[in-house]
């Protein structure tokens, strides 16, 4: 059995509602967007979902860097949640994590840096062999 470090709680009642944590620091408005036919005046679980990957991911770089002893305050990452529809009626996500380096760590540095991000970062565990997720570096 695996020891949890930290447990998140929230509670949400669908994509027309609201989400809030155990603790009160979330609480959000969830609306479908207009692409789904929604007012769009909220948030959604695909956004949620980039927000937090791109934050956990930008997260686990800098532990990576501070490994390879490596600068990276700089860098940025932007996700891409795509909602897609499989067959049978289901749905499914993509990913595109969009990392934007600094300078100095262009080429061989940079890509050694988010490869090994790629393997340390709790979504990229969570997400593999689950979803498709596409790595640009910029």
């Amino acid at each position: 059995m695996v020891s949890a470090i930290y447990t998140a709680i929230a509670t949400s009642s669908g994509r027309d509602g609201r989400s809030v944590s155990n603790d009160g620091t979330l609480d959000l408005t969830l609306a479908r967007p207009t692409e789904l036919g929604g007012d769009g005046n909220g948030t959604n679980p695909e956004q949620l979902f980039a927000a937090g990957y791109s934050a956990c991911f930008a997260s686990a770089m800098q532990l990576v860097a501070s490994r390879q002893k490596v600068d990276a305050s700089d860098a940025a990452v932007t996700a891409e949640v795509g909602l897609n529809a499989l067959e049978g009626g289901a749905f499914g996500l993509s990913v595109v994590l969009r990392v934007e380096l600094p300078e100095h760590l262009h080429g061989e540095a940079g890509q050694k840096l988010v490869e090994a991000t790629h393997q340390v970062c709790p979504y990229s565990n969570a997400t593999k062999g689950n979803i498709p997720v596409e790595i640009v570096v910029e």
